[in-house]
C-alpha cells in the first residue's frame, strides 16, 4: 500500500501547558529551530538536535530556557519512514551537544549522521531507553504511555550530566512536565477500563502501541498487517477478511492513520462506517514541530475513550 503524506490534524481540547520557546515552524522543509533564553537560564544552554518532531515536544518542555532545539524532520507532511536528509538536515548535527534519536530503525539516517561525528553528542535513543530491540520492533514508540516518562527521565538525566546543573533546573523542569502530563496519564486510565475485552483494526500500525498498552485486543488480519509495514498493496484476499472483521462485529473500533492517503485506506473507512463500526482518527506524527505532544496524545485518547463508549 503506497505511503502518501498528507498534512492532518484534528482540533483536540486544548491543555494548560508552559510556555513554548520561540520557534521558527517546520511547515515545509528543513529543519526548524526553537531558541532557549540564556538570560533566564541558570545554567548552560545546551544544543539538542531532534531526529523527528515526536519527540521536540518533550524536549522543549523539559529543557525550557536552557535548551536550542533544532528538529530535522519537523513536518506532519513528511514521512520520516522514507525520508531522504539533504545537506542541511545533515549540518545540523554538526553543532549538537546532544541528540534525541527514536531508533528502532525508524530514524536511521539519523544514527547513521551521529555515528560520523567526532566528537560525539550525548545521545537519548528511545528504543534504548525502553529497551525495545532494533529488529523487528514497532518504531511508533511516542504511542506508548509506558515509554514516554521514562524517555523524560532519560532526557533530563542527559542534561543535568551535559551541565552540572547544580541549580536543580532540569529536576524541577520535570517535576512540573510531571504535573503538566497528569490530564494525558488520567486519560489513558480511563481507557484502560473501557478496553478491557474490547477490539480493534488499524488501517496502519501507528497507534497499535497504545491501543495494545491499554488492553485493547488486535484483529487485524496478518496478511493486511504484514503489507501495511512492508508499505505494500494488500492482496485481494487479505483485504476481503479485513472487511469481513468490520462487517461481523469482530473489530470494535478502526483505527484510520489520517496521514496516509489511497484508495485501500479509504475503502475500509467507507467498510467500517457502512458496518456501524466506529471509525478513530489517529496520526502518525504532530501536526509540526511547534505542537504539543500531551495535546496531541490526550485527543487521540479521547477520540479513542468516545469510540468505545459508543459501542458498549
Amino acid at each position: 500500500m503506497p505511503r502518501v503524506r498528507i498534512p492532518a490534524w484534528a482540533a483536540l481540547a486544548g491543555l494548560a501547558l508552559f510556555g513554548l520557546p520561540a520557534c521558527s515552524s517546520g511547515g515545509g522543509s528543513g529543519p526548524a529551530v526553537s531558541e532557549g533564553n540564556a538570560e533566564a537560564c541558570p545554567t548552560d544552554v545546551v544544543d539538542v538536535v531532534v531526529s523527528v518532531s515526536q519527540w521536540s515536544d518533550l524536549v522543549r518542555d523539559l529543557g525550557g530556557d536552557c535548551v536550542n532545539v533544532t528538529t530535522v524532520v519537523s513536518s506532519g507532511a513528511v514521512d520520516p519512514h522514507d525520508f531522504e536528509p539533504a545537506t542541511a538536515d545533515l549540518a545540523a548535527f554538526s553543532a549538537a551537544e546532544m541528540v534525541v534519536l527514536n531508533g528502532a530503525h525508524y530514524d536511521e539516517w539519523a544514527a547513521d549522521a551521529v555515528a560520523a561525528l567526532d566528537p560525539q553528542p550525548s545521545v537519548v535513543d528511545a528504543a534504548e531507553v525502553a529497551g525495545v530491540s532494533a529488529q523487528g520492533s514497532d518504531p511508533h514508540l511516542w504511542a506508548d504511555p509506558e515509554i514516554v516518562p521514562e524517555m523524560a527521565a532519560a532526557v533530563t538525566a542527559a542534561l543535568v550530566d551535559l551541565t552540572g546543573d547544580r541549580a536543580g533546573y532540569f529536576q524541577k523542569r520535570q517535576g512540573v512536565w510531571q504535573g503538566d502530563v497528569q490530564q494525558y496519564v488520567d486519560a489513558v486510565d480511563e481507557l484502560r477500563t473501557l478496553a478491557e475485552g474490547r477490539t480493534y483494526a488499524a488501517t496502519e500500525g501507528v497507534y497499535n502501541r497504545m491501543a495494545d498498552a491499554v488492553g485493547l485486543t488486535d484483529v487485524t488480519p496478518a496478511g493486511y498487517q504484514r503489507s501495511a509495514g512492508n508499505a505494500s498493496d494488500p492482496a485481494p484476499g487479505d483485504l476481503a477478511a479485513f472487511e469481513a472483521v468490520l462487517a461481523d462485529g469482530s473489530a470494535d473500533v478502526l483505527l484510520y492513520n489520517t496521514q496516509t492517503s489511497g484508495s485501500v485506506p479509504d475503502q475500509l473507512r467507507d467498510a467500517a462506517e457502512t458496518a456501524g463500526v466506529p471509525v478513530v482518527e489517529v496520526t502518525e506524527s504532530p501536526r509540526d514541530a511547534t505542537a504539543s505532544f500531551v495535546e496531541w496524545q490526550y485527543g487521540q485518547i479521547r477520540q479513542l475513550t468516545d469510540a468505545l463508549s459508543r459501542t458498549q
